[in-house]
C-alpha cells in the first residue's frame, strides 16, 4: 500500500466505512460489466485483459498517458472500434447484463443507448435546432411540439437553452466552441442515452468552457452514466466518482488496467506505485 501526500486539492478525509459501502453499492448497481477484454488492430495487441465494472449513474474517468488505450476501450463502449476495420475485440462487455459484442445486439442500437461526445466539437451544417432535432426524427418523432419539447430538454440538459433559445435557427458553426460541444452533448443526450461516453471533451476548448462541460457533467450524472477519457489529472479529481488507471509499460507490450477504484481513493491513497507515479506528475 502506497501512503502518498494528495496531489490535487481533494477536500475531506480518505474514504470512511460509509465511503465504501456507497462505492461497494456503486459496483453492486454497474452498468458496464467488463471481462478479460483485449483490443487488436491487426496483429498488434494494443490493450490486454482490461477487467472492470462501470456503476451506474456516476462518472469514471480512464486517465493514462497517451497511447495507453483509453480512447480504444471508450470506443469499445458502444463499438464504435467495429467502423474502423481490422479490429479485433476479445472478451465479454455487458451492458445491463447483455452481451453487447453478440450477434442479436444491433450495433445501430447500441449507440442510441450509448451516446458519445468526441474530443473536438462536431456539430452537423445545420441550424441548432435541427442538430437536436437530427436524431429524434431518425427515432420517428415528426410532431412539431413534440420535437420542440424534446430539444429545449436537451439544450437544458446540455447547460445551453439560455443562451440559445433566442436564436435556434442560427447555424451551429457561429457557436464558439465551448457552445458547440455542449450543443453535441444536448445532440447525443436527445435520444435518450443510458450511456454518455467522452473523449476528451474540454481539451480543445478554454478554462471558462472547460468549467461549463464540467459544470454539464455534474448535472448529468443523477441521470446517465458517463465514461470520460481525460489527461487532465485535476479534472478527473474534480468530476468523477470511478477512476481508472491505464499504462502501456513498452512498445512490446499491450496497455493494461493498473488499477481502477474510488476517486479519493486513488488520488489519496493508491493501491499501485505506478499509479501514485503518474498522478504527481513523475511521468507520463
Amino acid at each position: 500500500m502506497v501512503t502518498m501526500i494528495p496531489a490535487y486539492n481533494l477536500t475531506g478525509s480518505l474514504p470512511t466505512l460509509d465511503d465504501e459501502d456507497m462505492t461497494a453499492q456503486r459496483i453492486a448497481d454497474s452498468r458496464f460489466t467488463l471481462e478479460d477484454v483485449s483490443v487488436a488492430y491487426g496483429r498488434d495487441q494494443v490493450v490486454e485483459g482490461v477487467s472492470m465494472q462501470i456503476p451506474s449513474q456516476s462518472v469514471t474517468a480512464l486517465i493514462g498517458p497517451s497511447g495507453c488505450g483509453k480512447s480504444t476501450l471508450l470506443r469499445c463502449l458502444n463499438r464504435m472500434n467495429d467502423e474502423l476495420g481490422n479490429v479485433h475485440v476479445s472478451g465479454r462487455i455487458a451492458l445491463d447484463g447483455q452481451d453487447i459484442m453478440s450477434k442479436a445486439m444491433d450495433p445501430v442500437d447500441l449507440r442510441m443507448r450509448v451516446g458519445q461526445v468526441f474530443q473536438r466539437p462536431n456539430p452537423f451544417p445545420m441550424s441548432i435546432y435541427e442538430n437536436v432535432a437530427y436524431g429524434l426524427r431518425t427515432q420517428g418523432i415528426r410532431g412539431r411540439h413534440d420535437l420542440d419539447a424534446l430539444v429545449e430538454e436537451s439544450l437544458r440538459g446540455a447547460a445551453l437553452w439560455d443562451e440559445v433559445k433566442a436564436s435556434l435557427k442560427k447555424h451551429a458553426f457561429d457557436l464558439s466552441g465551448g457552445q458547440q460541444q455542449r450543443l453535441c452533448i444536448a445532440r447525443a443526450l436527445a435520444t435518450k442515452p443510458e450511456v454518455l461516453l467522452m473523449d476528451e471533451p474540454a481539451s480543445a476548448l478554454d478554462p471558462i468552457s472547460t468549467q461549463q462541460i464540467e459544470d454539464t457533467i455534474a448535472a448529468l450524472k443523477d441521470s446517465v452514466t458517463i465514461v470520460i477519457v481525460t489527461h487532465n489529472m485535476q479534472q478527473a479529481a474534480r468530476i468523477s466518482d470511478q477512476t481508472a488507471f491505464m499504462l502501456r509499460e513498452s512498445l512490446d507490450r499491450p496497455a493494461h488496467l493498473i488499477e481502477v477504484g474510488d476517486t479519493r481513493q486513488m488520488f489519496t491513497n493508491p493501491h499501485d506505485s505506478r499509479t501514485e507515479s503518474y498522478i504527481t506528475g513523475r511521468f507520463g
